[in-house]
């Protein structure tokens, strides 16, 4: 062994041997006395002089008890000494002795008879300072019970780190008996990995002498190996006086109780900032894959290592449960696994149907409307919650050992379910994981529901709006015209944006262009009574300024419907554009071979003001010139400045001619986004020579 500022033993290592004097011996200060026969001093250690006060001179030679003992306990002295030379017999006890100084002291002795190998006699006498002795006495006592007694785990390792001394709390915590331990290596008793990094520390502890306090190591022993402990553990190198390394001492307390507080705070703190997690994503959008996707993106990882989200088919087809007494097909929405694996074959891909057996946890949760927890999957359930053997398999191999199905309810009623499953977190789910689950399912069957409604009602708006708007004619003298109607694709529903071409006589041809404001259902029927409106007033031959005056007339009946527009009229045989606007955005003009240009009219009042006047401006329309007519969900956006945004829309009207269908296609392109809140109505005419009728 070496010294404190030298590099304990290592397993493997040779060792020297060492002759240091025991630290304990030293501490008794031990005294030898060897006295004659006759009671004269022969021997005298030094441990005599210190503990007795005379040197070696002084007291060889002498008769032991006039030099050690006063007149009144010579007596009893000289007897106990006849005692032990005559019998052969050990004597201890206390007994009175005199220091040099003259002091009385109480010390405890060992007395024995010796002899030589001629056969003389000797007696031998062991002494310690009373008071020195009973102090030890205590201090050992006191550790004993402390070592064997205490709650607290204890442990002395050599330098090797093999177990030489644990007390009974540490052997109950370990599932080893104190006496297996003796002999055994750190790493045999506790051969889990988390208790690497323990043994790594000891063996930093004996290189350094610098001890560790309160480590905490969570792992499993034998007592209990089927369930993680915690455990603060302190760690302190042990030297003997000389500075010489003897070993490690290690304090254990048993903190699981802490730990699994500390870990229960921390769920909750988790399911804390997963449900503020899930109030913010959840349900962004009306869109119901997305806010499917956006529930299974909440969930992963934090809560599961997988995720399904299913919908019940017959709600995204047609708003309405599936009437059958059975169980209904189901279409996967949304998948997310927290780590690349096979498992996630085994689950139904978004986009696909599905039917399943009655004893799939799914049909558990449609028929009961309660959500079902498994909390440790054997292999033969797998089967029971797979679609298939291999896609069991599949999750046998994955190592999913927990699963949970939970029903997604909105308004009263099952919209669909979903599955969520561990198989890399070895914590099997248990009711507060489901508690989590279900409220989050709950709020997301809302979003769920409200986008699966606005679908439906954007759809049968849609349909509504595009029955409405005309069937484009293929003849108008003079022009060749296309238009495109493009409804908003999210957050917003379905406008009230048109477009309309109305043939007159002298093969004059009316167009407009309009946006009711609002949306849905509400606004398309607005719409389409303005159409008719236009449509019927267009037949009147009155003047653009004119038309606009009676359809700001007939919006006010509307209310609280308003609406912008522009109307033209073009004389394919003069050339001539008459054109007026109730508030709408300007018109563009493409001349052929010029720079495009926003034609600046009168802007107006939007329909359904009322007590607004409109101007018609007449303008030329030659052979090859286009007139651009839009509504404002083509330009305008929520970041961008309006002017440029009219900039860009020129910008792509500039450059060579392009054929009116071509020209909407690119400008539908350039500045329509899928995700845009807004309708488009846009109207491409392109003026054509004519010959006179």
């Amino acid at each position: 062994m070496g010294r404190a500022n030298q590099r304990p033993a290592r397993p493997g290592f040779p060792q020297e041997a060492t002759s240091g004097a025991s630290g304990l011996m030293d501490l008794l200060g031990v005294a030898a006395v060897l006295v004659e026969a006759d009671g004269r001093i022969d021997m005298w250690s030094p441990q005599a002089e210190a503990l007795f006060g005379y040197s070696g001179d002084e007291a060889l030679g002498q008769y032991a008890s006039r030099l050690l003992v006063d007149p009144e306990h010579r007596a009893e002295a000289i007897r106990l000494f006849a005692s032990v030379m005559d019998s052969g017999e050990d004597w201890a006890g206390v007994f009175p002795v005199r220091h040099k100084d003259g002091s009385l002291r109480m010390v405890e002795f060992r007395n024995m008879r010796l002899t030589d190998n001629i056969g003389d006699h000797y007696a031998l006498g062991l002494a310690t300072d009373r008071a020195t002795l009973r102090q030890v006495e205590r201090k050992v006592a006191l550790s004993s019970q402390l070592v064997t007694q205490a709650p607290i785990g204890l442990a002395v390792l050599d330098t090797e780190l093999r177990y030489v001394a644990v007390n009974p709390a540490l052997a109950a915590m370990h599932g080893v008996s104190e006496a297996d331990h003796m002999g055994r290596g750190f790493r045999e008793i506790l051969p889990g990995a988390p208790f690497a990094v323990a043994e790594a520390q000891m063996l930093e502890v004996l290189e350094t002498g610098l001890p560790v306090v309160d480590q905490q190591v969570v792992g499993r022993t034998r007592a209990d190996p089927g369930s993680d402990h915690a455990w603060a553990v302190s760690l302190y190198r042990l030297e003997d006086h000389t500075g010489q390394v003897l070993g490690i001492a290690n304090v254990i307390v048993d903190v699981t109780d802490r730990y699994e507080s500390a870990q229960r705070a921390e769920r909750a703190q988790q399911r804390l900032r997963m449900m503020a997690d899930g109030s913010a994503r959840i349900g962004t959008t009306l869109e119901v894959e997305r806010t499917a996707q956006e529930l299974a993106d909440v969930l992963v990882p934090d809560l599961a290592d997988m995720v399904a989200v299913d919908i019940i088919d017959s709600l995204l087809q047609s708003g309405r449960p599936d009437p059958g007494d059975g169980l209904p097909l189901f279409r996967a929405l949304a998948v997310k696994t927290a780590y690349p694996t096979d498992a996630s074959e085994a689950l139904i891909q978004p986009g696909h149907l599905t039917t399943y057996h009655a004893d799939h946890p799914a049909a558990h949760c449609f028929r009961t409307r309660e959500a079902q927890l498994i909390t440790h999957l054997e292999r033969a359930d797998l089967r029971r919650v797979a679609a298939d053997d291999e896609s069991a398999r599949r999750l046998a191999e994955a190592g999913v050992h927990t699963d949970m199905a939970v029903p997604l309810i909105a308004r009263g009623e099952v919209v669909g379910v979903m599955g969520l499953a561990r198989a890399r977190n070895p914590r099997p789910f248990d009711g507060d994981d489901l508690t989590l689950a279900c409220e989050l399912a709950s709020a997301a069957a809302l979003s769920i529901d409200n986008a699966i409604l606005h679908q439906h009602i954007r759809s049968a708006a849609e349909t509504l709006q595009r029955s409405l708007l005309p069937q484009l004619s293929p003849r108008h003298p003079g022009l060749e015209i296309a238009a495109r109607y493009r409804p908003a694709q999210a957050f917003s529903e379905v406008g009230g944006d048109w477009y309309d071409i109305i043939p007159l006589d002298g093969d004059r041809t009316a167009l407009a262009v309009g946006d009711v404001m609002g949306s849905g259902i509400p606004a398309a029927t607005a719409m389409g009574r303005l159409r008719t409106a236009t449509s019927t007033l267009a037949d009147l031959d009155l003047d653009p300024a004119r038309i606009l005056t009676h359809l700001d007339k007939i919006t006010q009946d509307l209310d609280p419907f308003f609406a912008t527009c522009v109307y033209a009229v073009y004389d394919p045989y003069r050339h001539v554009l008459q054109i007026a606007s109730a508030g709408h955005l300007p018109p563009a003009l493409v001349p052929d071979g010029g720079p495009p240009r926003l034609l600046d009219l009168p802007s107006g009042t939007p329909l359904g003001v009322g007590g607004g006047s409109f101007e018609t401006t007449t303008l030329a329309l030659d052979p090859g010139d286009q007139l651009v007519l839009y509504t404002d969900g083509l330009v305008e956006t929520r970041d961008d400045p309006i002017d440029e945004r009219l900039d860009h829309l020129l910008s792509l009207l500039e450059g060579p001619p392009s054929a009116p269908e071509d020209r909407c296609d690119r400008l539908l392109s350039s500045l329509r986004k899928p995700s845009d809140h807004d309708d488009v109505a846009l109207l491409i005419a392109q003026a054509h020579p004519v010959k006179p009728a």
